[in-house]
């Protein structure tokens, strides 16, 4: 199926991650151009990439600017950016400054980039705007993973709010565990694995024109947790 990504123009902060390279690899598959941004700058083929701080405004605005003067337009973005989970110390999940300092990094993250490139999507009538957040949104037991990944969830679903009826949609993925290597396995309790591939198969879909019904929705990756419904 043809996805109707060739010319697209798609901003993928955080691509040099895990998420991010996958994401960046099956775009340019598609035919998109997809621009990778980082707080680093690292080797990337087809010399598309962008020094990004993303919880910095300034760094944040000039990187849209420079896409649009660039390319001349902006269709789609996705933010993956985030500390990994497993950098988060378990021991200081209740701990405030922990749950404010994850929140700042990742759902602040994507509010912050979404702002600066949504005018320009609504002004073009047309955009596509995807972050990762993951399953612990949906569980208890982890105050910090649970108040960052949920919090982003909530803020996509009142950007998606917003823009509806203007040809722009935002929605959200969320990972249970990303492993090169996924179990078929769910354990009660827990979300089911999926890959980086896996993950930048269901982004790439959200990215494109084929997509246009889809928006205000945040929608697992992996099987959603077993035993828990959520709406």
């Amino acid at each position: 199926m043809d996805l109707g990504l060739t010319g697209r123009v798609v901003l993928v902060v955080g691509g040099g991650g895990l998420i991010g390279r996958a994401v960046v690899r099956r775009l340019r598959e598609e035919g998109a151009t997809a621009v990778v941004a980082s707080r680093s700058t690292q080797p990337d083929d087809a010399g598309l990439q962008l020094r990004l701080d993303a919880r910095d405004d300034a760094s944040v605005t000039a990187a849209v600017e420079a896409v649009l003067a660039r390319h001349g337009r902006l269709d789609g973005l996705v933010v993956t950016a985030a500390p990994s989970a497993q950098t988060l110390d378990a021991s200081r999940d209740d701990d405030p400054a922990q749950v404010l300092e994850a929140f700042d990094a990742k759902a602040v993250v994507f509010l912050r980039v979404a702002a600066a490139a949504l005018p320009a999507m609504r002004e073009a009538g047309y955009g596509r705007v995807v972050g990762v957040s993951g399953q612990n949104a949906f569980l208890t037991g982890n105050t910090t993973g649970a108040v960052r990944n949920a919090a982003l969830v909530v803020t996509a679903k009142n950007l998606a709010d917003a823009v509806a009826g203007s040809g722009v949609t935002v929605n959200t993925v969320s990972p249970g565990t990303v492993t090169p290597t996924p179990s078929a396995e769910v354990a009660p309790g827990r979300g089911g694995e999926s890959s980086p591939d896996q993950v930048a198969d269901l982004v790439t879909f959200l990215v494109s024109p084929r997509a246009a019904m889809v928006s205000g929705e945040s929608i697992a990756t992996g099987h959603r947790v077993r035993g828990v419904v959520s709406f």
